[in-house]
Parts: structure tokens; sequence; C-alpha cells
């Protein structure tokens, strides 16, 4: 729904139902916007069966649910009312291939072989594949779900580029629903560009194998010019390039996404729906990434506040509040935000239950622990809440069963900033990079944690935690412009390598942050130089396909021309 028009009147059209099924859903994701969730799915349900737009609009609903939960019974439950809704939309398709048919349209100049209504059945099923595709990479960041579930994403991606087609042929006649269905195939094509461009080059090696490629510019430029028309998917798009330069940019890449790009896109839903809870959280995390920490803070209070019947919600709130008091180094106020989450989501028990743990360790002397939770004991039952989603384990769950693991045994030796340690995991320096007040303030916390640490006796982890609290302090003081001594920092990881006894991961990063440090200095052959060495000479080491998302994004930035950021190296969908 745009947020510059209102839903359209109550007159059906005599020509299509499709005009009546649009306006409908329209106005269903109107409801859905203004908090009204369980009002937008009644108003859907009961053409779910016998209207393409109905189908996909509620199975829409979900997955955009699931997406902003993580909640294993919201991915379930999507999935399936996807593939419910993906049987409806093949009840419209012609009855033969969309390739062959589309084919024959284009080349022949037969406009007859397809009616508006089995055109938009299409764009519908390729978008049902494509929702169904992001639910097994929510699933399995590894990706090993996607990959072996490529034939649907082949059948959704060849579509869209023959639908693509379609609207560039001089023999393609719009129909009545026109930017309707225009702004399906940007959304299709946009997607699929920006996520391929993305992926580590050992999956795009393996996706490619059957015919992927993706151009990043060409598909934010495709999503850009969907989230500005006045169509059904303008809502979708915008809120793919919310993610893509909010979350996506930060989590898998190197922490440049475009806010300023992202703000105004907001700006128009957020004066539509003031009170809209998707629109506050997303206002947010802006709010986080300027560096503006007490104002995100309010923001996700708003949001909370602003909706009750969608409780899963709130935990997306909670769980940016406990970093937005990290970056504060306010320890009992984030543990008091992993405790809600522990208690009250199912994302990741374990991980919740560490991170408890972690604030706990951060405690002064004089701090009270709050009901008698003791760190050691919370640490230890970490590695029995694994869980498994779609059969896979969870990359951060991994990292956070490893890491506490060394609480098993009877004299353990305790970690020496675990709170900080997973707030790199999730790129949190990159955020708190542009307030050098924040930065200073966990330079001073890594300072104090490496003086305790020479202070104490030697063990056998002692390089693994001098190696953790070198590359946390190399990264605050790039961020501070102390460019030099985070080259140390980063260096001394790399020249320590052989010393490491498990957290193997740190070298491929170290090398990661050196390279990114070179790129903002314009040492781009060097820095490609280190990229390739993270990337060819290290497997097997916790959060790997993160970071090779991480190393991605780096080299897509390294190869880029200066002048204009355009990517050599990819071709575009259509």
């Amino acid at each position: 729904m745009d947020p510059r028009a209102a839903s359209g009147g109550d007159a059906r059209s005599p020509t299509s139902d499709l005009n009546v099924a649009l306006r409908e859903c329209m106005a269903a994701l109107d409801l859905f916007l203004n908090n009204k969730f369980s009002d937008a799915l009644a108003s859907l349900q009961a053409k779910t069966k016998e209207s393409m737009y109905h189908a996909l609009t509620y199975a829409t609903i979900l997955e955009m649910q699931a997406m902003m939960t993580f909640d294993p019974q919201d991915i379930l439950n999507a999935g399936n009312t996807m593939k419910e809704a993906q049987a409806t939309c093949q009840k419209f398709r012609k009855k033969s291939t969309v390739a062959d048919s589309i084919n024959n349209l284009v080349h022949r100049q037969s406009l007859e072989h397809f009616t508006e209504e089995e055109i938009h059945a299409e764009i519908c099923y390729a978008e049902c594949l494509l929702q169904r595709a992001a639910l097994t990479f929510l699933q399995d960041e590894n990706m090993v779900s996607f990959i072996k579930g490529g034939i649907k994403v082949r059948n959704s991606y060849q579509t869209y580029r023959e639908l693509d087609s379609l609207i560039q042929s001089p023999h393609y006649v719009k129909g009545e629903n026109h930017l309707h269905f225009e702004g399906g195939v940007k959304l299709g094509v946009g997607a699929f560009n920006l996520t391929l461009s993305m992926f580590p080059a050992r999956i795009l090696r393996l996706l490619e194998f059957v015919g992927f490629s993706g151009n990043k510019e060409h598909g934010l430029l495709q999503l850009q010019e969907g989230a500005s028309s006045y169509s059904f998917r303008s809502v979708l798009c915008t809120m793919l390039l919310l993610c893509y330069h909010t979350f996506m940019t930060f989590v898998l890449g190197t922490g440049k996404g475009n806010v300023e790009e992202a703000e105004r896109l907001l700006n128009p839903y957020l004066a539509r729906y003031p009170k809209g809870a998707i629109f506050l959280f997303f206002a947010g995390r802006i709010e986080t990434l300027k560096g503006n920490i007490d104002a995100a803070v309010n923001r996700y209070e708003e949001c909370c506040e602003a909706q009750q019947y969608w409780k899963q919600f709130h935990h997306m709130c909670y769980w940016e509040l406990m970093w937005c008091f990290t970056y504060k180094r306010q320890w009992k106020m984030a543990f008091f935000y992993a405790d809600l989450l522990s208690k009250e989501n199912t994302w990741s028990k374990a991980t919740y239950i560490y991170m408890k743990a972690a604030y706990l360790s951060m405690f002064g002397p004089d701090d009270c622990s709050p009901f008698g939770d003791n760190e050691v004991e919370l640490f230890r039952i970490v590695p029995s809440l694994k869980l498994k989603i779609a059969g896979k384990s969870l990359p951060t769950e991994k990292f956070a069963i490893r890491k506490a693991r060394r609480y098993l045994s009877s004299n353990p030796i305790p970690l020496p900033v675990p709170p900080l340690e997973m707030m790199y995991i999730w790129n949190g320096y990159a955020v708190i990079g542009k307030c050098p007040n924040l930065t200073e303030g966990m330079l001073g916390t890594l300072i104090e944690a490496e003086e305790a640490l020479a202070r104490s006796s030697a063990t056998e982890l002692l390089a693994d935690d001098q190696c953790v609290i070198k590359l946390l302090k190399g990264l605050c003081f790039k961020h501070l412009g102390k460019i030099s001594e985070a080259e140390d920092h980063f260096n001394y990881i790399y020249l320590n390598e052989k010393k490491i006894k498990y957290d193997h991961y740190l070298i491929p990063n170290a090398l990661l942050e050196l390279a990114i440090l070179y790129l903002d200095q314009d040492r781009r052959e060097e820095a490609i130089k280190l990229l390739e060495r993270a990337k060819q000479n290290y497997k097997n080491y916790s959060m790997e396909t993160r970071t090779h998302f991480r190393i991605q994004a780096a080299l897509h930035q390294a190869r880029s021309a200066p002048e204009n950021g355009t990517h050599s190296g990819a071709s575009a969908v259509s």
C-alpha cells in the first residue's frame, strides 16, 4: 500500500475481478500496517482458495510476521500457507510453461495467448516461490536448504526474467492493472539481483552453475522504482529496501548501508501510519544506526506500546533494546532484555541464556546478581539448549555453545568480554562507530579487560582471549581514526595465528577487518589480497558463512568503480 494514496472505492469493475481483488488486498495491507493484524487476515481468509491475490496477500502477511519474529512456528505456518497460495495461483495459470508461452507471445506477436489474469497468475506464482525461498534462507543461513530447493528458486527466477522481457517488448499491450503487474516484476527482479549479489562466491558458483547471476545496483534501482510507484507491491519493495539498508548491510555486509535513503523511504509511511509497529521499529533501527541511541530506545518502547496483539513483534524490539543498552554499557538493562527474551521467545534459548550469563560477567563487585542468577551455572546450561530449525542449528547458537563449553570444567577459565565479542558477530562496532563517546567507552572497557588478563595466571586459552580483545580494540581504534593502532591490532592476530587454540574465526575476521581498513584508505590492491586470503585459506570456523557474506560485500566494494559504484563483474537478471 503506497502511503500517498488511499484505498480505492467500492464499485466492482465490469471488466475484471482483478480490480476488486487488488483493491480488497490493498485494503487488507492497510489494516495490517495500522496494527489491525487479525482484521487484515480475517478480511482475506474467505477468498484464499478462490482468489490468487487474496491467497498471496494472506500468505505474505504471515511471511512478514515470520521474517520479523524468527519464531519457528511462525516460519512453519508461513511456509505451509505460502505453499497453499501457490496452489491457488496455479489454478489461474495458462496450461503450458510460462517460458514457452511468453516466448511465443513476444516473438509471434499473438497477444491472445495470455489474458491479463493469466499474466498476473504468473507473477503471483513466481512471488510464492520467491517468498518460499526467502523462508528457507531464514531457517538456514548456511544456504544448504536454499541450494537443495534450487529448482523452485530457478523456476521463480526464470519466470521473472521472462516477465521482465515481456514488459520490455514492443508488442506487449498494457492491461488495466499493469502498474500492479509491473510492480511485481520490479519486486522479483530487484529482490533476485540484490540478494544474489550478496551471496558468497562459493555459493554463487553453485547457483551460477544453473544460470543464476545478480547485480546489486540493478536490483536496488528496480526496488526503488517499485517502491516509488503506486502499486500493490510498493510496500513490499520499500520493506525489502529498509531491511537491506538497516540490517542486511550490517549483519551480512561491511556496515555501509544507506541510512539516509532508508529514512527517505520510511518517512512517508511513518507520516501515514504514525502508530504502525513495523514502521516504528524501522524508525528505531535508523536512530540506532545514526548513533542516536536514546532516541532509538524511545522508538522501540513506542513500538511495543503501539500494539499488544502481535507479542512476538515485541521480542524484535527487546533484541534491539538489548543491543542499545550494550552499546551504552548499561549491563543491568541489557541483562533485563536478555532475560525477557529467554522467558518469552523461542527463537534461540541457548543464545538468550548465553547473553544473560555474558552480561552477568560484566557486573561489578558491588552489583547484585538479579534473582540469584549465577553466570557459571547459566553458561553451563547453554549447550543443553541447542535447537534445530528445519534440521539445522542456528549459527549464532553454535557460536554461543562453543564459547560456553569452557565453563563445563570444574575450574572454568572465564571469557574476558563475552557480550562485546557477540556484539562483533552482529557488527555492532560499525553501529557505535558513529558515536566517539560510545566507542571510547567501549575501548576503555576492553583496555580494563586486557589489563585484568595480563594480571591473571597464564592459561592454555590466553592467546585466544588476548586476540579476541585485540580484534575488538582494533575496531574501536579504527572508528576513532587511530589507523596505525587499528592496523597493529589486526596484524597481531594474524601474526599469532599458530597460538590460537579454539577461536579460529578470529584470523579470517582480522584479515577482513584489515582489508576494510585498507579500503577506507583506498589501498584497494592490498585489501583484495587480504580478502582473497581470508576467503581461500580458512574453513570450518565459527560463523563462517556470515564471514563469507562480509568478505563478498568487501570484495564488491573493492572491485566497484570509485566514481559511480558500478559493479564490474555481474550481469543483471533482466
